[in-house]
């Protein structure tokens, strides 16, 4: 492998990671010469990176315009989320009688972390760097939860479709202003995982899989709420003058 193509692969990694937590919003413009300062690299590696982007949905190339953040629509995410929640609970019926005992508490130990990343937000964090962050750690804390199922059931083609599906989620949306009803979403998605265990526990191939799908579906009328409480903050500061 050339050391472009590895600084490529680099690159490409740190962009999608600050895609899918928010810290690059959809709609924002990738210019390949401040990428390039970033990276301290050429140019070559830079388009590389942006194509193996694009492949992925993440960034479009838009003629005479340049590399944009890619914007979704609600029912281009709704089909990802279908997509996303056949495929993850197929994934965890095929994993749940292979879990050992060690895997089992890596799977709780997944969800401690994803509990306080819930938490963390849900104390509503102020505007800025501190958003930002608690928002990729919860991405992040959701995505190992899963990952483990992903490992555990030993099915990389579906694993491979699977996060192909969920990196259309659009993680600046996460963390949105909001009170009891917001509260209650995310404790909910944060109870459906000790649910997944308790069945994958109980040696519930069946039902762990209903679990997963209603989980995930629940994922996304969370997404659709706090997508609206986002709007409906940024509507309030406009009229506010802020």
């Amino acid at each position: 492998m050339s050391i472009e193509s590895t600084k490529a692969d680099e690159i490409a990694l740190v962009l999608e990671e600050a895609i899918v937590s928010g810290e690059l919003e959809p709609g924002q413009v990738l210019r390949q010469e401040e990428l390039s300062e970033r990276f301290d690299v050429s140019r070559t590696p830079v388009r590389e990176a942006l194509r193996r982007l694009a492949a992925l949905g993440l960034v479009s190339f838009i003629p005479n315009r340049g590399v944009r953040v890619r914007t979704i629509t609600m029912e281009e995410l709704r089909e990802a989320f279908l997509v996303r929640a056949e495929l993850e609970s197929l994934a965890t019926e095929i994993a749940a009688p292979r879990f050992t005992e060690a895997e089992l508490l890596e799977l709780e130990l997944a969800e401690d972390a994803f509990s306080k990343a819930t938490q963390a937000l849900r104390a509503r964090p102020r505007e800025g760097e501190d958003r930002w962050r608690l928002t990729h750690e919860w991405v992040n804390a959701n995505h190992g939860f899963h990952d483990v199922i992903y490992r555990v059931a030993e099915a990389p083609h579906i694993e491979r479709l699977a996060k192909g599906a969920r990196r259309s989620f659009s993680g600046h949306a996460v963390w949105a202003p909001g009170g009891s009803e917001t509260d209650a979403l995310y404790e909910r998605n944060d109870n459906e995982h000790r649910a997944i265990i308790a069945a994958l526990r109980a040696g519930n191939p069946a039902g762990a899989r209903a679990l997963a799908r209603e989980h995930v579906l629940h994922s996304f009328e969370l997404l659709v709420h706090v997508l609206e409480q986002f709007g409906n903050g940024d509507r309030r500061r406009r009229a506010e003058g802020a």
